[in-house]
């Protein structure tokens, strides 16, 4: 029996691997259009695009992993039904719940693979393309690290440790210096909330004037600064909550929440990389009623329609019930187990 198992969970993940590649090369592909616009713009230029997809493709895959789930498992299954593999195999006494755990098996594999990949992978790799883009799309004046950037405007330089998606910041420095190169000003802010295009809010401010051999420092509470950054270049640094680590969001909501500002969208996404594996084991569960279900007499060219036809109309259900509830108010927690 445990021969059968891991024939049943080698086709699945066989099939799993060839039905990934096919969409996941095809959005890549459009993500690749979409770059388009930007080359030319800055240092930005085609190896530059080319390498940004080719680092951001892990994503793209993981997003693809719970609807996979669902059309590898009908293509498999349906060959091995077509093939009067399962038939012989449940006339051997292999039952279709042991057939079912054959399945979860190997897609445990995938559950493991794809929470490892989302949680310790994507993470460096979007964000060494996110700061390698914003960079070639910067203006001079202004250089990005791996979380920040340092930019200057006259005689003042601003460092920023962390930036916080398009609406906070975090652990921000400014040293203004005179004429002469000498620093007359150092001013260091906890965390600040960017408003509008040209304005951010500075809080627990910490102001130290320098006169010859005496410092001067106050408190102060909040404090306005005309942003450093054009609203493009604090868009291209934005690193979207579900390239971020479950430790990450974790920061990323506290720190928003600090600020006063709204961190569902980041709650939204730590809650679905809980729902995903689920939804992963839910689809292979549905890919089964397709091949002993009423569709079990259809051909296999027909199941395969009806289910991509089904994971088309999920994949949409899902994007569209995430934004939709988001905009709504829901709460996070509803919104991330809505579609399964």
């Amino acid at each position: 029996m445990k021969i059968l198992d891991l024939y049943i969970g080698g086709n699945y993940l066989k099939f799993f691997v060839v039905v990934l590649l096919i969409p996941g090369i095809l959005f890549s592909l459009f993500e690749l259009l979409s770059e388009l616009d930007s080359v030319g713009k800055g240092s930005y230029s085609m190896a530059d695009a080319l390498l940004f997809i080719a680092l951001t493709s892990p994503r793209r895959l993981i997003d693809l992993v719970p609807i996979t789930s669902l059309l590898a498992g009908i293509v498999a299954l349906g060959k091995m039904a077509d093939n009067s593999e399962l038939v012989a195999m449940e006339a051997s006494g292999l039952s279709r719940f042991r057939i079912s755990l054959a399945v979860l098996g190997a897609c445990s594999v995938i559950m493991v693979t794809a929470v490892s990949t989302r949680e310790f992978i994507v993470p460096p790799l979007e964000q060494h393309a996110r700061v390698m883009r914003a960079q070639a799309l910067s203006a001079r004046g202004v250089t990005f690290t791996q979380k920040g950037f340092w930019a200057r405007r006259n005689n003042s330089f601003i460092h920023v440790n962390k930036l916080i998606g398009k609406d906070a910041a975090e652990d921000i420095s400014i040293f203004a210096f005179d004429d002469k190169g000498n620093l007359e000003k150092f001013i260091h802010a906890a965390n600040a909330a960017i408003q509008g295009r040209d304005r951010w809010v500075l809080y627990h401010v910490l102001e130290k004037k320098i006169d010859g051999l005496e410092i001067k420092s106050r408190y102060i509470p909040q404090l306005d600064l005309d942003s450093f950054l054009s609203q493009d270049q604090v868009s291209a640094m934005e690193f979207p909550p579900e390239t971020l680590s479950a430790l990450d969001l974790l920061d990323y909501i506290h720190a928003l929440e600090k600020s006063g500002l709204n961190a569902d969208n980041y709650r939204l996404a730590l809650w679905r990389k809980v729902s995903q594996p689920l939804a992963t084991a839910a689809m292979a569960l549905l890919a089964l009623s397709f091949v002993f279900g009423s569709t079990r007499k259809k051909s296999a060219g027909l199941r395969i329609t009806m289910g991509t036809f089904v994971g088309i109309i999920l994949y949409f259900f899902d994007q569209i019930s995430m934004h939709a509830g988001l905009l709504l108010g829901l709460k996070p927690l509803v919104v991330a187990f809505i579609p399964f």
